[in-house]
């Protein structure tokens, strides 16, 4: 049996690069690549912070716009963990825009994760969208649900 396993869970030890890849491992790789890639999206990752609620090291994706009134606004996108060789990227969207999310142009396992997720909250719900990154190739999977997240934003 594959068990999961999260990593970055000792508050004493940082998430330097070098930790983070030898928790990775193949899917470093496609770590580095995803991190490169995030400022064409306008998303920056934030300091990663140890926060005590789920014992372990997280950082986000935040998107940062200016409004026409000049007011500066910041946006969590999603979350990111460190697993034992591969990355988690955690968006949480509305439960009331999941047919919204079926129709953008994602692989059939981002679809079943939408599928599948079970709406969270009391008076907002709202649906976690897990997704294991282990290639390449689901990183588009990751910046088309980012994009679709920052056009709710506004």
């Amino acid at each position: 049996m594959n068990e999961k396993i999260q990593l970055l869970r000792n508050p004493d030890i940082e998430p330097t690069d070098k930790v983070i890849a030898a928790g990775l491992g193949q899917a470093n790789k496609t770590y580095v690549k995803f991190v490169d890639e995030l400022k064409q999206y306008d998303i920056d990752l934030m300091q990663w912070r140890y926060y005590n609620d789920g014992n372990a090291w997280l950082t986000k994706g935040e998107y940062k716009w200016t409004t026409p009134r000049g007011a500066n606004k910041v946006k969590p996108i999603f979350w990111l963990s460190i697993w034992e060789g591969f990355f988690k990227i955690t968006f949480f969207f509305a439960s009331s825009i999941q047919a919204g999310l079926l129709d953008l142009p994602i692989s059939k396992d981002a679809k079943e994760s939408i599928k599948n997720a079970k709406p969270m909250g009391k008076t907002m719900r709202f649906l976690p969208i897990v997704l294991d990154i282990k290639t390449d190739k689901q990183l588009d999977d990751v910046y088309a649900l980012a994009e679709f997240r920052k056009t709710k934003v506004k």
